[in-house]
């Protein structure tokens, strides 16, 4: 079996998906822009993935069952959800957000692919930037006293686990489900990374964030690695040249902001409510 997939390693769904596809020891060819077939439907929306040459899907939890692991409960899925508390704080620094984006870019043996596509993830970095700015002026999120407290029901998981993961002896859709929205905290840090690396209280989860990471540990896009103490590479970054590209990507899609904000906006428009994942 082979893969294709759409999507950014930042994006806590892509990482459940590529983390399964890891596990499950398969081959993909991984786009950082979308394909036209995708982006005609679902515009920037990710992950997206075509297993087999079958028709690419956008359902993460879907795709993880499909490849053999248990469907995570609604429960669950609104437990991790709620985990995710603080994404809206990456661009508190726009620098550093789009730095965090460029750094990120497409790696591949082809220069001439990884140039065109760095310079194209500029607007997907620019899509996102405008999606969590205005999800932070419509959700009016409020601010919760301790960021910790969103992953002591996951903490309460695996101090009633009868191995090492969140799903036994082996990692599942819980596992790897969580392992995303973490590796997303850590991708551009926030708020929610400090609780996770310093609240007493989560003990049980620092443990195992650094089981996974061992059972992970040739995975490339493994953000956690420099902040959880660790022999573990950091994550894959793009050389200069591409980051670079992006940037300069990046000043077109400024400077054509009459065309690429509303193209934005349509874009937007374009993701079924029930898509958009609450926080």
């Amino acid at each position: 079996m082979s893969a294709k997939v759409y999507g950014f390693t930042h994006s806590p769904w892509v990482q459940a998906v590529l983390l399964a596809l890891y596990d499950k020891d398969m081959e993909y060819d991984l786009y950082v822009r979308p394909p036209y077939e995708v982006f005609k439907k679902w515009g920037v929306y990710m992950p997206a993935v075509s297993l087999n040459e079958e028709p690419w899907e956008i359902e993460s939890t879907q795709i993880l069952t499909k490849l053999g692991y248990k469907p995570i409960l609604a429960d669950e899925l609104k437990a991790a959800n709620n985990a995710w508390q603080g994404v809206l704080h990456r661009t508190d620094n726009p620098f550093k957000f789009f730095l965090h984006f460029a750094r990120g870019g497409q790696i591949s043996k082809s220069f001439i692919n990884n140039t065109v596509s760095n310079f194209l993830l500029s607007f997907v970095a620019f899509y996102m930037f405008m999606l969590i700015n205005i999800g932070k002026w419509t959700l009016k999120q409020k601010e919760p006293l301790n960021f910790g407290d969103q992953f002591m029901y996951w903490e309460n998981v695996l101090d009633s686990s009868e191995g090492p993961f969140m799903d036994g002896m082996k990692p599942g859709s819980k596992d790897l489900v969580m392992f995303g929205i973490i590796q997303c905290h850590a991708s551009i840090p926030v708020p929610a990374l400090n609780s996770l690396l310093n609240d007493q209280r989560l003990t049980n989860l620092r443990k195992w964030v650094k089981t996974m990471q061992n059972y992970f540990k040739e995975y490339p896009y493994l953000y956690t690695a420099k902040f959880f103490k660790s022999d573990i590479p950091d994550a894959d970054s793009a050389n200069l040249f591409q980051i670079v590209s992006f940037f300069s990507g990046l000043i077109v899609i400024v400077l054509a902001f009459p065309i690429t904000t509303p193209l934005v906006l349509i874009l937007m428009s374009r993701v079924e409510k029930n898509r958009i994942k609450r926080f």
